[in-house]
């Protein structure tokens, strides 16, 4: 019979993956972040690189960023460009999503500002056939930017993160436990009923009662 992984287990476990992603994530052309709203990117190019030397396109389901005349950081284009390529993982809104030349010690950077059109979830990657993705059920807010969410997005965030670590506990989550309150409660003011074969999954219409639990009209 498995057992659930102890918590110390999970915390090296965690350790692993997010070491793993890390590397990963170095190998790109480019470093991105994420809040639950937004995506930023930020790609390292020459100190004398102007404004008129980049070309960055973006649409809603679309992103292409390179140096005219050169082999692009990110492109939309046909399977025989290297990767990464593509149609980003989900829609953005164009017209509020920006980017620009930003100095750094080393040089330059663009920066690239990406605003979600859903604000309710989070993105693995940011073109859809990337070749390293991350594992969003391990993403966790800073509490500084929940602070930063309207009372209503911030609950919706916080119920996910919350189902997140239930379902990694092999716990109910936050509807499974409503459902099964409903049914606790049910089950008190029908004693009569046997509801040992009741499932939480099934829809309430789907449940038959044993027939000797059934109570027949007089």
């Amino acid at each position: 019979m498995s057992t659930s992984p102890s918590p110390e287990d999970r915390e090296q476990k965690d350790k692993e993956l997010k070491a793993r992603e890390a590397e990963e994530q170095a190998r790109l052309p480019y470093k991105w972040t994420q809040q639950i709203g937004d995506v930023d990117l930020t790609i390292p190019v020459a100190g004398n690189i102007k404004g008129r030397d980049i070309e960055v396109v973006l649409t809603k389901t679309k992103l292409k960023v390179a140096l005219k005349g050169q082999e692009p950081f990110i492109d939309y284009g046909t399977a025989n460009l290297p990767p990464p390529q593509g149609d980003l993982t989900k829609p953005i809104h164009p017209d509020e999503s920006t980017w620009t030349l930003e100095p750094t010690p080393a040089g330059k950077e663009i920066s690239i500002h990406l605003d979600k059109s859903n604000k309710m979830e989070w993105w693995d990657a940011v073109v859809s056939n990337a070749p390293y993705k991350i594992d969003t059920s391990k993403i966790t807010p800073e509490n500084s930017k929940l602070g930063d969410l309207d009372g209503e997005t911030r609950g919706m965030v916080e119920k996910m993160m919350y189902d997140q670590r239930q379902k990694e506990m092999g716990k109910p989550t936050s509807e499974e436990g409503k459902k099964m309150e409903m049914l606790r409660k049910f089950q008190e003011q029908h004693p009569e009923m046997d509801f040992s074969g009741a499932k939480m999954g099934m829809k309430p219409s789907t449940y038959i009662a044993p027939s000797s639990t059934i109570p027949h009209a007089a």
